[in-house]
């Protein structure tokens, strides 16, 4: 439990930060993200979980053909992340928790599920442009310092893809 305080607490603080860059807010986020696995897992796995149950609605809500391809996209890349995650965790040693979300991410999918229509491709967008920024700041911060190889692999991995997601984002606008 102490260790799910902390990856929220964590999790908040990536969230209140405003971008990443080699700025002085960046850096102040990469320091409140996560270098050992304990935390990293259960923030990976929310980060993925919120990813996949937020696209589920754009692809039933959104009106716009982009968003919903971009909504698939997520649900696939996120899913295997996932799969990724679980199986780096247990070549560490850890037995990984099954994917969970974590306070933030809840109040997101939450405050996401009561939007219809433009309002809803919007606040999408918008949830998906600061969740990749702290997925980003996660990544990035444990494929540097984590304390786990097979972990750190994985992040590695996913800091490109993620990075991809962040440019796509951009491109991106509601309907």
């Amino acid at each position: 439990m102490k260790h799910l305080l902390l990856s929220s607490s964590l999790l908040v603080a990536a969230i209140a930060a405003p971008a990443i860059g080699n700025t002085p807010a960046a850096e102040a986020q990469a320091s409140r993200t996560p270098t050992k696995a304990a935390q990293f897992v259960p923030m990976a796995a929310s980060s993925d979980m919120y990813e996949i149950e937020s696209s589920r609605l754009a692809l039933e809500r959104s009106q716009s053909p982009a968003i919903k391809q971009f909504a698939q996209m997520m649900i696939d890349h996120h899913t295997t992340t996932t799969q990724q995650v679980a199986q780096a965790a247990q070549a560490s040693g850890m037995t990984p928790p099954p994917p969970a979300l974590l306070p933030p991410h809840r109040a997101l999918l939450d405050k996401l599920q009561g939007a219809q229509g433009r309002d809803f491709d919007r606040m999408y967008l918008d949830q998906q442009r600061t969740a990749h920024r702290m997925a980003l700041a996660l990544h990035q911060t444990y494929s540097r310092r984590g304390d786990k190889e097979p972990l750190r692999q994985v992040a590695t991995t996913a800091v490109p893809i993620i990075q991809q997601h962040i440019d796509q984002l951009k491109t991106l606008s509601p309907a």
